[in-house]
């Protein structure tokens, strides 16, 4: 799992050093590299690459590819360390989706968790005065849009090959970035060549070796060790971007991943009754 995390972590610092380039290139160089590996893997395989649940994989493509573009945009406007954090909020966005449209229950300690996360939140942009107000919401987008991803996935659960889930992904982000960089796009500079194809490759072996990780252990000791990906892009914004963080935009932070792991911890415990 600490693997992972620093794959994720020096993709995030990559797209934060290559923010002069617009959001639709990095879309379009984080995809095109997981795509073209992805190809490689699947044909290995031999695993088709249609699917069986075509409507669904295109849905989770389309969800995906909007996340990631207000993630890579957000991170322009706000430390790397606060927009890995606000994103995570996710699997709470989960939960709020759950309870409008399928008419689920909370646990009171849920809502408490929840209300930790959200407090959280205030103290990164309530008493940072240098927190900028659309990076926020922009990254809050991403994970709503992440939690979207979330229950699409579950909804395609095993009856088609994580790969190919991928693949479409993959394929919708890089048709989706390449159109919009004819419009939008800046001329690449050929020494960043390998730094964009580098966005790929580090997003691709995170998300297999995340995978890897679950596979092998329960859920809930597990999943903590995800939000060290906080602390690696803390320490690099810190050290080589020369970011800056309050203690109150810190305690903020904290407050975040603290309710995401009990909240967590509650959940797998009561999956496992």
């Amino acid at each position: 799992m600490l693997g992972s995390t620093v794959f994720f972590s020096v993709m995030n610092a990559l797209v934060k050093y290559l923010d002069y380039y617009h959001v639709f290139q990095l879309v379009f160089s984080r995809a095109l590299g997981t795509l073209f590996i992805t190809f490689i893997m699947l044909k290995k395989r031999k695993i088709h690459l249609s699917g069986n649940q075509k409507r669904l994989l295109i849905l989770r493509g389309l969800v995906g590819t909007t996340s990631m573009f207000l993630f890579f945009l957000g991170i322009h406007y706000m430390t790397m360390g606060s927009a890995v954090t606000l994103r995570y909020l996710a699997p709470l966005f989960v939960g709020i989706i759950s309870i409008l449209m399928y008419k689920k229950s909370m646990l009171p300690r849920q809502w408490f968790y929840f209300g930790l996360a959200f407090l959280g939140v205030y103290f990164i942009k309530g008493f940072d005065p240098t927190a900028d107000i659309f990076g926020i919401i922009v990254v809050l987008l991403s994970a709503v849009f992440s939690a979207g991803v979330y229950l699409i996935i579950s909804k395609i659960g095993t009856k088609d090959h994580p790969l190919v889930v991928v693949f479409y992904f993959m394929l919708i982000a890089t048709i989706f970035g390449g159109i919009g960089s004819l419009f939008f796009g800046v001329d690449f500079r050929q020494e960043d060549l390998f730094l964009m194809l580098l966005l790929g490759v580090f997003g691709f072996f995170g998300q297999i070796l995340m995978t890897q990780a679950f596979q092998k252990g329960p859920a809930a000791q597990i999943a903590p060790f995800k939000y060290i990906e906080v602390v690696f892009t803390l320490s690099i914004g810190i050290l080589l971007f020369s970011e800056t963080y309050h203690l109150l935009h810190l305690i903020g932070t904290f407050l975040i991943i603290l309710g995401l792991v009990l909240n967590m911890r509650l959940v797998t415990h009561l999956d496992e009754r």
